[in-house]
């Protein structure tokens, strides 16, 4: 049998098993375990088996480890880390996607009855409906204010009512109704709370981002970028087609004004002229597209008629 390990052999054994995940894994879960058992933890190690890890352990000794290993290699990027174990967080050290580990990790989630005391996560609400109870359990009904009738010897919730609100904590009232309905109203599982990638620090919700939702920051970002280039006269490569466009329009402005000319600015001299040629020009497509079928048909009537006979097919002349 071998010997107990002493607090001191736990603190370096956990001390090089840290320091050694970090120097292997560039990517890390930062997660919350609150409420979370033994042995939903064991079933999220076997989910998580073959590309990542699950590590738990005492904020002073994670921050420590961090801190100390930190500065054995001179990589000062792990302590972004330090800030972020703050509760009861654990990390999962991982090499596959984030996103898809981030995911596998929700599924373990399980259902968890209110006990007294709990901040609830979220609003509870009573669905109406039969209760099963018998009469003489109205009476929880009536301290929490929620209205009933007897149905066939039974209790029916008439209306939805909201029991608990999310923040708030569950009382014994509320705890003992719930439990009596069979409610098991919360569920509880590790929660990402921050994403750490090779020294960068960013919120999970950046996970769900799609690439439509990339492209739709990134053109809103160059529209500003061109607005605020456009507003200082200051010339960047997505304000420059702009600036160009409204160069060439002064221009154009002047030589309409002035006797000054280039052969642009010509044409446009010429439809001011006559502002007809405007409607011409916009009738004249049209007119050519619906010109063609008629044209077409024109060439296969004269293809079915008749060719005429002259003089000489019938052998005299008029003017014999």
């Amino acid at each position: 049998m071998a010997p107990k390990q002493t607090k001191a052999e736990k603190k370096i054994a956990y001390d090089g098993k840290l320091c050694q995940l970090l120097e292997e894994y560039g990517q890390i879960l930062v997660v919350n375990a609150d409420n979370v058992g033994s042995n939903q933890l064991q079933n999220i190690r076997k989910g998580l088996r073959g590309d990542s890890v699950v590590l738990m352990g005492k904020n002073t000794m994670m921050k420590r480890s961090v801190r100390i290993h930190a500065e054995k290699t001179g990589n000062n990027v792990y302590l972004s880390l330090i800030p972020l174990l703050v509760g009861n967080v654990g990390l999962i050290f991982t090499k596959g996607d984030l996103k898809e580990v981030s995911e596998e990790v929700a599924k373990y989630k399980v259902g968890a009855p209110a006990r007294v005391g709990l901040v609830a996560p979220i609003d509870v609400v009573v669905p109406p409906g039969n209760t099963g109870l018998d009469p003489s359990q109205t009476s929880f009904f009536q301290v929490l204010n929620i209205p009933t009738k007897i149905n066939k010897g039974t209790v029916e919730i008439i209306t939805p009512v909201e029991l608990i609100r999310k923040g708030e904590k569950v009382g014994s009232s509320e705890a003992a109704l719930l439990a009596k309905l069979g409610i098991r109203p919360f569920s509880y599982g590790l929660v990402v709370l921050s994403v750490y990638d090779n020294g960068s620090v960013f919120s999970p919700e950046v996970l769900d981002l799609t690439e439509d939702d990339l492209i739709e920051k990134f053109v809103a970002g160059v529209s500003i970028a061109t607005s605020l280039s456009l507003a200082i006269s200051f010339p960047t490569l997505a304000a420059a087609p702009h600036m160009f466009v409204n160069a060439y329009k002064n221009v154009l402005s002047v030589a309409v004004e002035t006797d000054y000319s280039f052969p642009e600015a010509d044409k446009v001299k010429e439809y001011l002229k006559d502002p007809s040629k405007f409607a011409v020009a916009a009738v004249a497509p049209p007119a050519a597209a619906s010109g063609a079928p008629a044209a077409a048909a024109k060439e296969e009537e004269k293809k079915e008629e008749p060719a005429e006979e002259s003089d000489d097919d019938m052998g005299f002349s008029l003017f014999d």
